[in-house]
């Protein structure tokens, strides 16, 4: 049995998941405090898990947030562990339970410093997934040197993960995408100039002035999940038409980028540890894709796109071709 922590932020961790899940034989466990999806994979359990941050009211009737019942970190040695919240202790308690009943070979954490050291404590191997940014901190570091794995999801030399260097247990395993191995739709309708605005990676001002001068330009537009109304549930087919992609610098973005071979522009938006501009600036500088930043004017973003537009991309190197199935060969070599 192979036990996954799915970190709730977002949905790249989810996908990340459901990408590598078919490729491994052993039964799974998902944790997270997601949602159980619509669809999971045979022989994989989904556990939902409280929340650790919702408001507590205390025994003196105040209502007080998690961050404000004393110290979060345990003097910066991690990164989230509030003192006397009810579903931060739940959710830990769940998972123990869980482990003392299942015989676990591994867990694989994606990602959270203080599940990783909660599976080690009680004897299981845990593989983490790095990321990008400055990641050097205390919290980090300390989930770095429990894990008797770490996976890098892009290809080694890209990356730098200062955090990284000089660590045994680490394995580059490429891009893992949701497309790998998909055959390329022929919508039949190509446009020369198309766009494709994947995500949020504009503010609403910001890309309604970007499609406006698109279009006097004579681009054709779509979009997916960059508005309120316009999620798309399968962007393939709109990847593949695309002469350019606009996208957000995050790691499932990208490397459905390169399953697609897109030209592309990415927009880094800030997150945590400067992940998102780390991503962008390795893409940029190694001649990947176009990378602007998040406060970009409309007028560099449409520049940004005629470079893209003549520019090949070069994906075959970000080694998304057959990544999920490595990362989950590595998963099981640490569970045997």
């Amino acid at each position: 049995m192979i036990a996954w922590y799915v970190h709730h932020h977002g949905w790249g961790h989810l996908t990340r998941m459901q990408a590598i899940r078919p490729h491994l034989a052993d039964e799974v466990t998902v944790f997270s405090s997601l949602p159980e999806p619509e669809s999971l994979a045979p022989r994989t359990t989904w556990v939902q898990l409280p929340s650790d941050s919702d408001p507590v009211v205390g025994a003196d009737g105040v209502r007080r947030e998690a961050h404000e019942l004393g110290d979060v970190t345990a003097n910066g040695s991690l990164h989230w562990a509030p003192l006397g919240h009810p579903g931060h202790q739940a959710r830990l308690s769940v998972i123990a339970d869980w482990v003392a009943v299942h015989p676990t070979a591994a867990f694989v954490v994606d990602v959270s410093v203080e599940i990783t050291m909660l599976a080690r404590l009680m004897g299981v191997p845990t593989i983490v997934f790095a990321q990008p940014g400055e990641r050097t901190d205390a919290p980090h570091r300390l989930g770095y040197d429990l894990a008797d794995l770490i996976l890098t999801p892009w290809p080694q030399g890209t990356i730098e993960a200062t955090a990284l260097v000089g660590r045994e247990r680490v394995r580059a395993v490429g891009g893992v995408s949701r497309y790998d191995g998909r055959a390329r739709v022929d919508t039949g309708d190509e446009h020369p100039r198309r766009v494709l605005f994947l995500g949020r990676a504009l503010d609403r001002d910001g890309l309604s002035e970007t499609v406006e001068l698109l279009r006097a330009d004579g681009w054709d537009v779509e979009s997916a999940g960059a508005n309120d109304d316009d999620r798309v549930d399968d962007v393939w087919p709109l990847l593949c038409r695309a002469t350019v992609v606009v996208s957000a610098a995050g790691q499932n973005s990208i490397a459905d980028l390169a399953a697609a071979d897109a030209r592309a522009v990415v927009i880094a938006q800030e997150r945590p540890f400067g992940e998102q501009e780390d991503m962008a600036r390795v893409l940029a500088a190694q001649g990947f894709a176009q990378s602007l930043p998040v406060d970009a004017e409309p007028s560099h973003v449409v520049d940004g796109i005629r470079r893209a537009a003549e520019t090949a991309p070069r994906w075959h190197a970000w080694q998304v071709h057959g990544a999920a199935a490595r990362a989950a060969s590595a998963i099981e070599e640490v569970a045997r």
